[in-house]
């Protein structure tokens, strides 16, 4: 990396330590707005001081992401025809669902496996299947008494399906309970303790008979994002009395099912059974083992095992037999893996492999004359493309000879600052997902396309993935591309990475490397070398601090000063990116300094001024940023890429904050001509190499990194391998391309 220039810029003002925006922009359990798999929350000491530094060179205009959003109607005009995005994504979820059901029951019956299974786990695998196959009612496999019904939310009312997209997208609203419902969680909330601030989500996840249900099990409560175990214990407590215990079988299936939505924030679709069981104990419940029978026969988790061992692994396997035989010893019996999993993601992953193994199973080898990546999507269905920001001509590129051909192409990314870069041509997944944009669909629900180029895939999360392949049409063609040195995806799953590893498909990586001192630096990280590039204008500067309040500090003046007066780049395309959002020197900390700095203010918009830099996260795993124009009845008046867009005045506070900082999560699958990479000292733990990878390649054109780690930023980049992601994918879609080829 490049040596710290010494000239000094002009001082910024203080930090100021003014209350920061508590918007949350992603669920956790703690309640605090991270997102999955995101490092622990930013401050404190940092490492040994250096000096200043200014910077130069500077890119083109940048904006910020975009949802598909709407432009707000005019007072007075009707809104009883629109539909909003969120119910469009429900319509999408409900007809994607439907059509797994009936895929599900029209399979023969299940392969037999599991033999090798004893004990618990086969116990586990014989009460799902005996529950599954309606054989045995849930708790007549296993004697556990007989819990209270744990209600589920009911399914939304349908919805029609959205319309054609028009100029100005609708208002996504949220859904809102009837106000008997929430008068009656209210009274149940008061009665058990807890804030009367849940009632909204409490009635949102149980529905209509909320506080019915939240009486009969009052660890229904862990269903609300941030309610942790010892809150619902005491919520329990105070409603039961002393019929409450820590081996009510009630609260077993509910610690369970929170273990796993736990799970699915970092990433997995699934746990190994002794990870639950590890998890169940920590949080005192006297039987895990128990508390599992009583999770699998009441539904609330589902069980899984692999068939048979990989080759790799079957292979070790007979050598190690062999040995064994030689010794006079039995060889050991091969041990599977048993896991448990929420049915939503086993939902999502099986119809992700059935839509993956479709597509190319009844696509038409044709002979494409052209490029590498172009003949390989003519002769099959499903085709993987990896490279760096550079790299995405290549999919551009293929996109323009399949529209030559007379094909219908669709170009989606992750998010609007993606379609900036690549122009009117492309569109985001969200978009094409709700039909607010692209091509419509047929009769039986199917995208009119013979050609889908995803890029940004390794921000795909299971869900999406899932419902956008069961929207493309048998004979589609689909590439999946991305850089699989970044980040992964916000929800869970692996998609790109697990589609990677099975090598199912052809697999094209681009020669085309990222230009500039700022693209050799990044190439060395994925890698595993931070190097010293040179960087004759100053487009890769570093800036060294000895702690947390010198990090913000040095960070405000960048932002502020150096940055537009050194090389030319306004302020508002200049993006801080650091580790978490709490703590010294994390996005709040960060937001409150700077907002103080370029655009102060009474947030007399609840908590916001015009003019304010803010995110807005229409869903989880979408980060929007853009700017505050003005707030009225209907909401928060935003501009984001050109576009307005309205939040709705009731999700304001839980899915807006200002938005000068963003964590490395938010910030993946977006650029800006300058971006700024804050490391204060006790940002270490949450350093890996993914991490650095994504944040330092979010600059067009400079990065300035303020650097107080020391030597754990070199140590991350040599070994902190993010943390895996235990999915399924894999394996479902291996076995699926297995048998056909049978």
């Amino acid at each position: 990396m490049t040596e710290p220039s010494r000239e000094t810029p002009p001082e910024a003002p203080e930090p100021v330590p003014g209350e920061a925006d508590e918007a949350a922009t992603e669920r956790t359990p703690e309640g605090v707005a991270e997102r999955p798999g995101e490092a622990p929350e930013a401050g404190g000491e940092a490492g040994e001081a250096g000096g200043t530094s200014p910077v130069t060179d500077a890119g083109p205009a940048d904006g910020t992401s975009a949802a598909d959003e709407s432009e707000p109607k005019a007072d007075g005009e009707t809104k009883a025809a629109e539909v909003s995005e969120a119910q469009a994504e429900l319509a999408a979820q409900r007809e994607l669902r439907a059509r797994i059901e009936q895929r599900k029951a029209e399979k023969e019956a299940p392969v037999d496996a599991g033999g090798k299974l004893s004990g618990t786990a086969a116990d586990l695998l014989a009460a799902v299947r005996a529950v599954e196959s309606g054989t045995k009612p849930g708790t007549a496999f296993f004697e556990a008494p007989e819990p209270a019904p744990r209600p589920l939310a009911p399914t939304p009312t349908p919805t029609p399906a959205p319309a054609p997209a028009a100029a100005a997208r609708p208002v996504a609203r949220e859904q809102t309970a009837a106000p008997e419902t929430l008068e009656a969680v209210r009274e149940v909330l008061a009665r058990g303790g807890a804030p009367e601030s849940l009632t909204g989500q409490v009635a949102a996840a149980l529905g209509e008979g909320a506080a019915e249900a939240l009486r009969e099990d009052p660890w229904l409560l862990l269903s609300v994002p941030g309610v942790q175990p010892e809150h619902a214990d005491g919520f329990a407590r105070a409603l039961l009395g002393a019929e409450c215990g820590p081996d009510d079988p009630r609260r077993a299936v509910a610690l369970v099912a929170w273990l796993l939505e736990r799970a699915a924030l970092k990433g997995h679709t699934a746990l190994e059974d002794s990870a639950v069981r590890a998890g169940l104990a920590k949080l005192s419940v006297p039987d895990p083992d128990e508390a599992l029978r009583q999770a699998v026969s009441e539904g609330a988790v589902l069980v899984f095992q692999d068939e048979e061992p990989a080759p790799e692994e079957a292979e070790g396997e007979d050598e190690a037999d062999e040995i064994a035989a030689e010794a006079g010893a039995e060889p050991e019996a091969a041990e599977v893996p048993v896991l448990l999993g929420l049915d939503r993601y086993a939902l999502a992953e099986e119809s992700l492999a059935d839509g993956l193994a479709r597509l190319v199973k009844t696509v038409s080898a044709e002979v494409w004359e052209g490029p590498e990546l172009v003949r390989a999507v003519g002769a099959h269905g499903l085709v993987l493309h990896t490279g760096g920001e550079a790299a995405r001509s290549e999919p551009v590129a293929l996109a323009e000879a399949a529209r030559e051909r007379g094909l219908r192409v669709a170009v989606a990314v992750h998010s609007e600052n993606g379609v900036r870069r690549l122009g009117a041509e492309a569109l985001t997944v969200a978009a094409l997902l709700s039909g607010a944009a692209g091509p419509g669909r047929d009769t039986e629900g199917a995208f009119a396309l013979d050609l889908l180029i995803v890029l940004d895939a390794p921000q795909l999360d299971v869900e999406s993935a899932a419902m956008l392949v069961e929207s493309l049409p048998d004979g589609c063609r689909l590439v999946l591309g991305g850089d699989p040195g970044v980040l992964g995806s916000a929800g869970a799953g692996r998609v790109f990475g697990d589609v990677l590893a099975a090598r199912v498909c052809p697999q094209i990586a681009s020669r085309v490397p990222d230009p500039g001192p700022i693209g050799e630096l990044v190439s060395g990280i994925g890698i595993g070398e931070l190097n010293q590039v040179e960087a004759p204008g100053k487009e890769v500067v570093i800036v060294p601090v000895r702690d947390a309040g010198e990090a913000v500090h040095r960070t405000v003046q960048l932002v502020a000063d150096s940055i537009p007066r050194a090389i030319g780049v306004p302020t508002e395309q200049t993006q801080v990116i650091t580790v978490g959002h709490g703590g010294s020197a994390g996005t709040r900390a960060l937001n409150a300094a700077l907002k103080q700095r370029l655009n102060p203010g009474p947030g007399r918009f609840g908590g916001f001024d015009p003019g304010d830099r803010v995110a807005y996260v229409p869903a989880p795993g979408r980060t929007v940023t853009g700017t505050v124009v003005s707030a009225d009845a209907e909401g928060l008046r935003l501009e984001s890429e050109g576009e307005k867009l309205v939040v709705p005045k009731e999700r304001v506070e839980s899915a807006v904050r200002h938005g000068w900082a963003l964590s490395a999560h938010q910030a993946a699958g977006m650029r800006w001509p300058a971006a700024v990479v804050v490391l204060p000292g006790d940002a270490a733990q949450g350093l890996s190499r993914a991490w650095v990878y994504t944040a330092f390649g979010r600059g067009e054109r400079h990065l300035s990194v303020v650097h107080g780690v020391d030597q754990a930023l070199p140590r991350a980049v040599s070994e902190g391998m993010p943390q895996d992601r235990t999915t399924r994918l894999g394996p479902l879609l291996e076995a699926l391309l297995a048998a056909a080829e049978d």
